[in-house]
């Protein structure tokens, strides 16, 4: 396995994905940038206080991403435009519907923004602090509740259910849709690795290292999950039947935060130091 390291300047990596372009994007959460990374590295100046979070490819091929201090949404397509979004807007994905959805942390509600910008949000349980969100199997979006112990689904039309975790204050965060057709998610705080269901059971995998406070997670091309290790400066990877391998990053306080892996299986991932690492090889 080779890890290289690239720079970007500024500390504050964070959310990371990769655009229609091929190119990577990311979110510099510290200096309000967002940031491409192709043949070069060029930037999209923010307002510097906004905080932009985490970011995807919107239905309409432009890169959209939250700004959670900033209580906005914004598009990139050539120019920035803005959608003002209360609540602190965090996770986002594009909808089965043609819509962006989005986590509200700090008003605990899950949201549908239209590319025309009209907003419309469903409320969740009180305390629940929502984090990342995703696109799953049978047309609904899924979504992690942190402070409420629970992966939550709602439906197009705003049907929200939740299914708490077997672990106890496991802190889920990161959330993606595997290969295999479940959400797979990762709980910081308990260590581990999940895996849910169309129907909402719930398996949980313990990682070696249980302190190693895992935060994102991201599919692969071979059916595998890739993950990142904020607390112990390492990526992992989680196969389909729960088999686990971790990396060392070449800086252990390089604080891993945002994961994508593109088409041909490089893994990319959001260096909080001020650099994208880039993984390829086994």
């Amino acid at each position: 396995m080779s890890i290289v390291e690239i720079s970007v300047g500024e500390p504050g990596p964070y959310g990371i994905t990769i655009g229609p372009d091929g190119a990577v994007w990311f979110t510099q959460v510290r200096t309000g940038h967002i940031g491409r990374l192709g043949d070069e590295l060029t930037w999209h100046q923010l307002d510097p206080s906004g905080g932009p979070s985490l970011l995807t490819t919107g239905p309409d091929g432009a890169i959209w991403f939250t700004e959670s201090q900033g209580n906005r949404i914004g598009r990139i397509d050539g120019t920035v435009t803005s959608f003002d979004v209360p609540g602190g807007p965090f996770g986002i994905a594009a909808g089965p519907d043609g819509a962006l959805w989005y986590t509200a942390m700090h008003t605990h509600r899950v949201g549908r923004l239209t590319v025309a910008g009209e907003v419309t949000e469903f409320a969740l349980p009180e305390g629940s602090f929502p984090s990342m969100i995703v696109a799953g199997a049978g047309g609904a979006m899924w979504f992690t509740l942190n402070q409420a112990n629970a992966i939550g689904r709602v439906t197009v039309d705003g049907a929200v259910t939740t299914y708490p975790l077997p672990t106890p204050a496991a802190g889920p965060v990161g959330i993606t849709r595997g290969g295999d057709g479940a959400v797979w998610f990762v709980e910081i705080l308990a260590g581990q690795v999940g895996r849910i269901t169309v129907d909402g059971d719930v398996t949980e995998y313990p990682l070696p290292d249980r302190e190693a406070r895992p935060h994102a997670i991201a599919p692969g091309p071979d059916g595998g999950c890739w993950f990142t290790e904020w607390g112990a400066g390492r990526v992992g990877r989680i196969g389909p039947g729960g088999d686990i391998e971790t990396r060392a990053l070449p800086d252990p306080a390089s604080e891993p935060h945002g994961i994508t892996v593109a088409p041909d299986g490089t893994v990319w991932v959001a260096l909080e130091k001020g650099a994208i690492a880039k993984v390829t090889g086994k």
